[in-house]
C-alpha cells in the first residue's frame, strides 16, 4: 500500500489532450492529486521500478493501479504490461488498459497477460470508477470545492 505521499494511480499517456480529459474524469472519481502521469512507456517503467529519474523510489510504496495507454512512444503499453507481469514485485499490480481503438489481437494478448480491465478512450468516469473499485482502490467522494452545494434561500 502506498504511503500518504505516493499516488495510488500511475497514468501512462503521451497525448496531452487525453491526459487532460482523463485527469478530469479521475478527479470526478475522487482521485485528484492521487495520480502520477508518465508521458511514455520508458518513463512508466522507470517510475515503477525506481530507475532513471526515479532512482531510489521504493517500489513497494505504489502505485496500486496503472492506467495504461497501449500506443506509446519509446516502449509500447503492451511491452510495459509484459515487464510488469514478468517482475515478481509488480506481477499482481492492477492494470487497466486505455486505448483509442480495439484491436482484437491486442485485446486477446492483454487479457492473456492479466489485466483488471480495458476501456476505450475517451475515459468514461463511471466505468473507470467501477474498475478502480474492482482493483481495490478506495473511491473518495469529490471535495465540496469541486462540486459546490447549491445555495438555498
Amino acid at each position: 500500500m502506498p504511503s500518504s505521499g505516493e499516488p495510488d494511480i500511475l497514468f501512462v499517456e503521451d497525448n496531452p489532450f487525453d491526459v487532460e480529459l482523463t485527469l478530469r474524469a479521475l478527479k470526478g472519481c475522487g482521485f485528484g492529486d492521487r495520480v502520477h502521469v508518465a508521458r511514455d512507456g520508458k518513463e512508466a517503467l522507470d517510475y515503477l521500478f525506481g530507475e532513471g529519474p526515479y532512482k531510489g523510489r521504493r517500489i513497494e510504496e505504489g502505485p496500486r493501479l496503472v492506467l495504461l495507454d497501449l500506443k506509446l512512444p519509446k516502449v509500447t503499453g503492451l511491452q510495459v504490461l509484459q515487464w510488469v507481469r514478468a517482475d515478481p514485485r509488480t506481477k499482481d499490480l492492477s492494470v487497466i488498459i486505455l486505448t483509442s481503438f480495439e484491436d482484437d489481437r491486442e485485446v486477446v494478448e492483454i487479457f492473456r497477460l492479466g489485466v483488471t480491465g480495458y476501456l476505450v478512450k475517451p475515459l468514461n468516469k463511471d466505468e473507470f470508477c467501477s474498475l478502480a473499485k474492482k482493483a481495490g482502490l478506495d473511491i473518495a467522494a469529490p471535495s465540496d470545492a469541486e462540486h459546490p452545494t447549491p445555495h438555498r434561500d
